[in-house]
């Protein structure tokens, strides 16, 4: 093989109807990231079409096929971040990203009871309030609070979670139907 590298041929109607059909296939995306990567592909191999290239088009009936779905991708998303210790500001910012319009977002928004879940597992996970393996002093209580802050938790709970001493306890307030 030569040192030669392929130069790709520019798009055209058919070209991007197979670049979008490949990456549905392969990735679970919403409308937006599919458009940003069919006008990123354009930009990068241009266009010899007639007109402009009918991405939107395209999203909205890969849409209306069912191809792409923003309700489910947002669910998806908000449920692995929730399961990784995130807290619901967290998620809203990464559907925010990802093109997800308000409507669902506020739809995906986890319920009180998955808010503290989601902050205990960040605290086994990272050690913190009565997981920790080291006393806690005011320094390090007010670093694991900010950890937690980072991590999306609203202050209420972030509190609660580092300031206790009893993990059980913890186990069944975030069990319990109504957080105190």
């Amino acid at each position: 093989m030569s040192g030669k590298r392929r130069i790709p041929q520019p798009l055209n109607p058919s070209r991007l109807e197979e670049l979008a059909l490949a990456y549905v296939a392969c990735f679970a995306t919403t409308q937006a990231k599919l458009a940003g990567y069919l006008q990123r592909k354009v930009k990068e191999r241009g266009w010899e079409g007639e007109g402009a290239p009918p991405v939107a088009a395209l999203v909205e009936r890969y849409a209306g096929l069912g191809y792409v779905d923003d309700a489910a991708w947002a669910r998806m998303k908000a449920g692995s971040l929730l399961r990784r210790g995130y807290g619901a500001r967290r998620v809203g910012e990464a559907l925010g990203q990802a093109g997800v319009a308000d409507g669902l977002r506020a739809e995906a928004r986890p319920a009180a009871a998955e808010q503290r879940r989601a902050a205990l597992v960040l605290a086994r996970r990272r050690r913190l309030g009565p997981f920790s393996a080291q006393p806690l002093d005011r320094a390090l209580r007010d670093k694991q609070v900010a950890t937690m802050l980072r991590a999306g938790h609203p202050l209420d709970i972030a509190r609660r979670i580092v300031e206790s001493d009893d993990a059980d306890a913890l186990e069944e307030w975030v069990e319990s139907e109504f957080g105190d």
